[in-house]
């Protein structure tokens, strides 16, 4: 069953400046919410009220930081394109989305030409890690239609900006 959504949610001005902020890279700072409400003109309160109230519209999906994978270590990823049984894909979706290695978990068409239905991306220190991490992925759901895409270069790597 796919997921039910709620119409377009209503958001001021103040809303955007807010997401405006939030979308980008947080002041490291003792107070980084002070200083950005700082710069729309509202108290540190009503900026982290603000945040708030986006997440429980779910106008706000999440709010976290991004580790900078290749210098933390992680030099290696791979998509992994497997194919499941569509009367799986949300048994396994569920499953592989909690490894830790897996840091996105999709489901997409698949065609003649193009079998796979679910990718997820793998991060390891290794490329053999990561056809272990796969490997373990596989045997844990029974899936054995799989295939390991490597990224060979970097070309961009910037969140969506909405505002």
């Amino acid at each position: 069953m796919p997921l039910q959504r709620e119409g377009p949610q209503m958001i001021d001005e103040v809303d955007k400046a807010v997401i405006r902020l939030i979308q980008g890279d947080i002041p490291l700072v003792p107070r980084p919410f002070a200083l950005m409400a700082s710069q729309i003109g509202i108290s540190e309160q009503e900026f982290i009220r603000r945040i708030k109230v986006l997440k429980q519209k779910k106008i706000l999906r999440r709010f976290g930081a991004t580790l900078r994978h290749q210098i933390a270590g992680f030099s290696a990823n791979a998509m992994v394109a497997w194919i499941v049984p569509e009367k799986r894909i949300d048994e396994i979706g569920n499953i592989f989305s909690e490894f830790k290695e897996v840091t996105h978990c999709y489901q997409r068409p698949s065609y003649k030409d193009w079998p796979y239905n679910l990718y997820t991306m793998i991060h390891a220190d290794t490329r053999e890690n990561c056809y272990k991490i796969a490997k373990k992925m596989a045997e844990l759901v029974n899936i054995k239609d799989y295939v390991l895409l490597f990224s060979e270069r970097e070309y961009k790597k910037t969140s969506m900006r909405y505002f």
